[in-house]
């Protein structure tokens, strides 16, 4: 790897110092060879020695931070024999290479998945998940390394469908994205996938990430659609988008840029015809914004996820909605018109964008957000409620799903998490 201060690349600076550091270059494609060699033991182990186990804890902490392993919160160190009980999780070798995490490549295996699982506080009934949604994320059509480096601050949503997610107590309800004591799993699994854009993949703000703001969260967005509430006839996410069967444990991620709460319910006595399309009007107005963050997933990805609550859910099945027509519906109604586009600077955004059909939707007027409504990503999940939706505005060149692999010795694990954590059951919650 050849290095230089982050100072060089910013608009114009000198960049006399590439060429004078070339052969720098020349030498690591032709002379390089792999420095990633642990032995037989595996990687050299750090020790942290205390008076007390508190002591020890708070130094163990203090290394992570001064090597910029942590993220700002107190993480459970990663010692051997945590990481060992989390590998209980995975159905493949800990040494499985999944891929070269951006921007920095670092290689990517299950047994880092597990490591940074435990400096979460996770469990091992929670690495299928993240292992699957690392996958999702280093598909090639995510262009991961882009989102990981922009200046936007966009952040991987984990959307999860089949019997996993009420197994590992992921929420698919009130405050399904967090936080749930609970329901920890989804905050574990996001922050540990956090962990790994970080430590990995050398996301640190203003050097591997130049995310002006940072995407305001540190657990990621990790959740369940709630598959049990979907009206009769309607499909789960992870078949509409990725055509598995329905049933299938499997993970959905795309990357937003920001979440906002969009007042639903009309506040007197609408008809509910009345009441479910004036609060679709208020969605697509939301939707509707000249800001050009869909821009990236205008052909392949998305332009965002709109959360509906069961009970709108079932309240626009029995008026006769589905998802393609409700996706139908808000890809029409959010299309901007081109005086807009061109009032707030957006043509010269279409103009310079690397697809040639973003490029060639700049003679649409109006111009839609993305190229087809089921670009649109459509779920249920929420508390049982109508007041509110939540629309994830999107920075996503695609919606990448991968199927969820459990290990022979799942149903273990789960009676092992009733042990630990209590009853799972619904009847057992608050």
């Amino acid at each position: 790897m050849v290095t230089f201060p982050i100072d060089m690349f910013l608009p114009g600076s000198d960049l006399s110092a590439i060429t004078a550091r070339r052969k720098e270059f020349y030498n690591g494609l032709t002379k390089w060879q792999s420095g990633f060699s642990q032995g037989a033991d595996g990687p050299k182990m750090l020790t942290v020695e205390g008076t007390t186990y508190e002591d020890a804890l708070q130094k163990a902490n203090n290394l992570l931070l001064t090597n910029l392993w942590g993220d700002g919160l107190p993480v459970w160190p990663a010692t051997r024999e945590r990481v060992d009980w989390i590998l209980r999780g995975s159905a493949a070798l800990r040494d499985q290479v999944l891929g070269k995490f951006p921007p920095r490549g670092g290689v990517t295996t299950v047994e880092l998945c597990a490591v940074a699982l435990a400096m979460a506080g996770g469990r091992p009934e929670y690495l299928p998940v993240l292992i699957a949604a690392v996958e999702a994320c280093l598909d090639s059509e995510a262009l991961f390394d882009q989102l990981q480096a922009t200046s936007g601050g966009p952040f991987p949503v984990v959307i999860v469908n089949g019997p996993v997610a009420k197994d590992i107590r992921l929420n698919s309800g009130f405050g399904c994205l967090g936080p749930d004591p609970q329901r920890p799993a989804g905050a574990s699994i996001g922050r540990a996938l956090r962990l790994l854009q970080q430590n990995v993949g050398g996301a640190l703000p203003g050097t591997g990430t130049m995310a002006i703001y940072g995407a305001m969260r540190y657990t990621n967005a990790v959740f369940a659609e709630d598959e049990a509430s979907l009206p009769e006839g309607w499909q789960p996410h992870g078949t509409r988008r990725h055509g598995f069967a329905p049933g299938t444990n499997s993970v959905s991620v795309f990357f937003a840029s920001g979440v906002t709460n969009i007042r639903r319910r009309g506040a007197k006595k609408e008809t509910p015809e009345e009441d479910v399309t004036q609060g679709l009007h208020r969605m697509a107005d939301f939707m509707r914004t000249p800001n050009f963050a869909a821009l990236a997933g205008w052909e392949k990805g998305t332009p965002g996820a709109m959360l509906i609550s069961p009970v709108v859910a079932g309240m626009m099945a029995k008026l006769g909605w589905t998802p393609a027509k409700l996706q139908d519906f808000l890809w029409e109604h959010s299309k901007i018109p081109m005086e807009t586009i061109r009032r707030a600077g957006g043509r010269a955004w279409i103009e310079i964008d690397p697809s040639p059909k973003a490029r060639a939707s700049i003679d649409l007027d109006p111009w839609p957000i993305a190229m087809k409504p089921d670009n649109l990503v459509f779920l249920v999940a929420g508390g049982d409620h109508p007041t509110h939706s939540q629309w994830l505005q999107a920075h996503s060149p695609a919606v990448t799903g991968r199927q969820i692999r459990l290990p022979e010795s799942f149903d273990r694990l789960l009676a092992e998490s009733d042990r630990d954590l209590g009853c799972g059951s619904d009847e057992c919650r608050i």
